[in-house]
Order: C-alpha cells, then structure tokens, then sequence
C-alpha cells in the first residue's frame, strides 16, 4: 500500500540556549524547511503546530502570513507530531490541503518556563496525586521504571536505561548540534538521583529549539529539488491521562499505534533500518522498544546493548535536545537517516503525557 503522499522538507531552527521567542524559531524551522523543499510560504495550504498559544495554529499562520485552509493544533505532547503526519496525509489525500507543513518552536530553556508541578486544579490527578508531592512527569514514569526493575531484574533494568544513556551520548558526539555528551556507564550511574530509580543522566535536556517538515504529494514531490521520503505508515493511540490510569504500566499504547502502522505499510519491526524513539526517559524507550515489537517483553536491555538498531541517532532527547516536545525532531532524523545512509525504513515514534498517547510513523525512500 502506498500513501502518495511524501515528506519533501525537513530542518531545525537553532538549539540550545537560543534567546529567541518561539515564534522566531518557528519561523527559522518552517522557513528553513520549505527552503530545502525548494518551495515557498505561498505554496503553504495546511499547518499543523502547538505550543506557541491557545490558538497556536491561528497564531503562527498569522506570523507567518499564511491563509491555510486546512489546520491542526491538536495538543498530545511528544507524540502530537507524529500524530500530524497521519492527519496530514488524511487531509492530503481528501483534497483538503495540497502543501502542509508541521511545526514547532520553544524557547523553554531561554525563558525559564519548564516546571515540575502543571496539574490543572481541576483534574483528579491535582486531588488524587498531588498531595504525594511527585514531580511531573518525572515520578510517573519513575513508577514504571520501578515496576519494569521489579518485574525483569534490578541489575538488569538498570543496565539497560544505562545502555539507553550511553547509546544516545555517542551518537551526539556524531552531532555537532548536540546539546550534552556526556561520560560513560560509571558516571552515568553516578549521577544525582531524581526520583529513585531515575537519575538525572535517565531524563532528558531542557533547551530551546523546533523543527518543522513539509509534506505534499508524490507527483508534486517529483518536481522538487530535494529526495522525497514516503509517508508508508502511521497509527495512534491513546490509553490514559494519568500514570494511575494507564493500566499495565509495561505495555504502553504503543503497542496499538505500532501495530496500526506496521499494518498500514505492509511491513514488520525487522525491515525497519533505523528508529527514532521519544526518550524522554530511558526507561520509556526500553518499554517503546517492548510495545513496538523490536523484541519480547524484558528483552530491550539486551537489544540497546547489542546495538544492532541504529536508534536516536541524532542523540534524541537525552543528549541532542529538548525543548518541550521533541516529536518533530524526530522526523526530521528520520527523513536524514532515508535521505543520507543506505536506510530503507525509517521509523519515529512519538510519546506523550504519562505513557498517555502514543503516534508511530513509517517513512521509506521512494527510490
């Protein structure tokens, strides 16, 4: 099966401590894109962004000057991006939009505005969890950290979020954007705890930055100058808002959102060359990797540490950047790795919230 519809722009605004608004890096991520697409604001149809405002959509087109007749701000965390490519392409192929481009920008690090505690007053979690004093998101997904060490073995849990850290270091230093490098596993393990079991070389950065990818039509993409990259499949998921309404913390949403994609593209874990996974914690990539079907349940210490699926190549959140969401980032690593190395199948998987909602995205070269 085929979408016919491709990624033809991907790129960065800067990163890192950038003392520039969210809208500026906006602007540098969607401009920059839509320069290596070869194509024009004016071409622009569709957005899809979040984070700028309550109408973030409204807001940036307005920025930019941009009449989209087709738009999408839905709000779902590090998996939102992922999210987008599929409503993209839905609303591509219904003839709604002809030339959509997904977006985002922070300028967390900058303006200070990351905090631990955003319960809203009036949800349950502000009456149930809150009085405990967690730190959010931090402690829930300490809690299924715990739980992943209880069930398959403390040593060999902590080996494998260990693996997970030193994985990503090691492809930053590949990346002169990189944010963090890093040490070894020793001093990985040396690092100030958090919220026990999760020490600060587990938790991803805190930075500004965004990214942004263009997408349009195969026969459209033939007329451009950059290597188009096929939108071959994606699915979502969304199980619970909470980590005490997630249900079986080890077998997260992604199981669902993975087998979706898989079944859109005709394809299976194994064709997959190289995977782009949200790592907001290591121990989120350990359970993405499980719920995907990569490998048994248990087994995704023993996957990182042979190192056979080039994984977060950029560094991914732990090591590369983080500013907020880093669900577009991984696109845009994703459509890199298809466009630079001999990569077939690329796959990015977004996950938001608690363990809350899941987006998986298979991408392949066209040629």
């Amino acid at each position: 099966m085929t979408t016919g519809v491709c990624v033809v722009g991907a790129a960065e605004s800067d990163l890192g401590v950038t003392g520039k608004t969210a809208l500026h890096l906006q602007t540098q991520a969607v401009t920059r894109a839509l320069a290596d697409a070869g194509l024009r604001l004016a071409d622009v149809d569709g957005l899809a962004t979040n984070g700028v405002s309550r109408f973030s959509a409204t807001q940036v087109a307005e920025h930019l000057g941009l009449r989209p007749r087709w738009t999408d701000s839905t709000f779902a965390g590090g998996a939102a991006f992922e999210l987008y490519v599929g409503h993209a392409v839905q609303a591509i192929q219904a003839g709604q939009a002809s030339v959509v481009v997904i977006s985002y920008g922070s300028n967390q690090r900058s303006a200070r505005s990351r905090t631990f505690d955003p319960y809203e007053a009036h949800t349950p979690e502000a009456q149930f969890e809150q009085p405990y004093g967690p730190l959010y998101p931090v402690s829930a997904y300490a809690l299924a950290a715990q739980l992943y060490l209880h069930t398959y073995g403390t040593g060999r849990g902590r080996a494998g979020m260990t693996s997970v850290a030193v994985a990503a270091r090691e492809w930053a230093r590949q990346n002169p954007r990189a944010y963090r490098f890093g040490a070894g596993p020793v001093e990985m393990d040396a690092s100030p705890l958090v919220s026990d079991p999760l020490r600060v070389a587990d938790c991803c950065l805190v930075t500004d930055g965004g990214g942004a990818v263009v997408l349009t039509t195969v026969d459209r993409a033939r007329d451009l100058p950059a290597v188009p990259v096929e939108v071959l499949g994606y699915g979502e998921a969304t199980t619970g808002t909470s980590i005490v309404g997630v249900g079986d913390l080890l077998r997260t949403g992604a199981v669902d959102s993975g087998r979706r994609a898989f079944a859109m593209a005709g394809l299976t874990p194994a064709d997959v060359d190289s995977a782009q996974i949200y790592d907001s914690f290591t121990i989120t990539v350990l359970l993405t990797l499980e719920a995907l079907g990569f490998c048994g349940f248990g087994e995704a210490p023993d996957l990182v540490a042979a190192g056979t699926l080039p994984m977060n190549t950029s560094g991914g959140g732990l090591s590369y950047c983080h500013p907020g969401q880093l669900g577009v980032l991984l696109l845009v690593e994703a459509v890199r790795r298809l466009r630079g190395t001999a990569d077939r199948v690329a796959l990015a998987h977004g996950t938001g919230g608690i363990l809350s909602t899941h987006g998986t995205v298979l991408l392949g070269r066209t040629s």
